[in-house]
């Protein structure tokens, strides 16, 4: 991280995995609504671990840009084999990334024993893997007083929704909307991350009175005064309030759509005819009732007929 490709590249990962596990609960959810139960990651048919190789992948990619591919010696030591300042940030952000491979490579491990309390470890994984996120961009040596230190602030608050529902997942493994706020909380780190990358290292999208300033190897935006700085600052919480509602609206558009094409569909047929046998019903009742007032018109009739011809003779 720390560049523009260092926050579009993890954040667009975050993104389609976020995108994938909403499509695919709302998708099982439609079709199973009563068995319904919440899977940590989604097989695909021609290759059943792909989601998890691919979180392997991208967090591989993300530690060896952080450690040795971005420095400029190729490594983020020292001569005397001690950490530098500048390089500090690089290895929280390979640390998080470490602890995502760790989750997607075990979590390929239970799936391939599978132990009865796979699916809890696994959620299990998971928030560590977010909780290990959300402390390390807490705790960021990073610069934590511009309009950078306000992007990683919100961005924690969708990191610890993550967090949260991964935790009530594992108690609660059928409810389909922790898994619903689950994904869409992954999906908004995605878009988030993304937003920062070129919101803070495009020169032309840095706010009024705040420039980009190169600090201990990398570039930081940093702004003129206090009152820029507050401006900058509003401008941030203005976006991130913007992109919750976008994001939610796109969410709840996003499962009525998928219900409309995967949902069970109402039998009305069906209503229809046991309406039909309802009303046929009632008129061979009422047909029955009809028969047989007519029948005992008609023994009547016929106990006169009898009483007049005795009477005659």
């Amino acid at each position: 991280m720390g560049t523009l490709v260092g926050h579009v590249a993890p954040g667009f990962g975050f993104f389609i995995i976020g995108l994938w596990h909403l499509f695919n609960h709302i998708k099982l959810h439609a079709q199973y609504p009563n068995s319904y139960t919440s899977p940590p990651w989604f097989p695909t048919k021609k290759l059943k671990y792909l989601e998890l190789f691919l979180i392997m992948g991208g967090c591989s990619a993300s530690i060896a840009m952080e450690l040795f591919i971005g420095p400029e010696r190729h490594q983020p030591f020292d001569p005397d084999g001690t950490i530098p300042s500048n390089h500090l940030h690089n290895f929280e952000h390979s640390s998080i990334s470490m602890t995502f491979f760790v989750y997607a490579a075990f979590a390929i491990v239970l799936d391939r024993i599978g132990t009865k309390a796979q699916l809890g470890l696994t959620q299990l994984l998971g928030a560590i893997a977010f909780a290990q996120q959300l402390l390390l961009f807490h705790l960021h040596s990073a610069d934590h007083m511009g309009p950078e230190g306000q992007y990683h602030m919100l961005l924690q608050i969708v990191i610890f929704v993550s967090l949260a529902t991964t935790l009530i997942g594992i108690g609660l493994p059928k409810s389909f909307l922790v898994s619903f706020v689950r994904s869409t909380s992954i999906l908004f780190q995605g878009i988030w991350l993304m937003v920062m990358g070129f919101m803070l290292w495009t020169p032309e999208l840095i706010p009024k009175g705040c420039f980009m300033h190169l600090e201990e190897g990398h570039k930081v935006v940093r702004c003129s005064g206090n009152e820029t700085l507050h401006r900058a600052k509003a401008l941030v919480n203005i976006q991130f309030s913007w992109f919750l509602i976008l994001i939610t609206i796109f969410a709840a558009c996003f499962y009525l759509i998928l219900v409309q094409a995967y949902g069970e569909k109402p039998e009305y047929v069906s209503l229809t005819k046991e309406e039909d046998e309802e009303d046929q019903v009632a008129d061979d009742v009422e047909s029955q009732k009809r028969s047989k007032f007519g029948n005992s018109k008609s023994f009547i009739q016929m106990g006169k007929a009898i009483s007049l011809s005795d009477m005659e003779r």
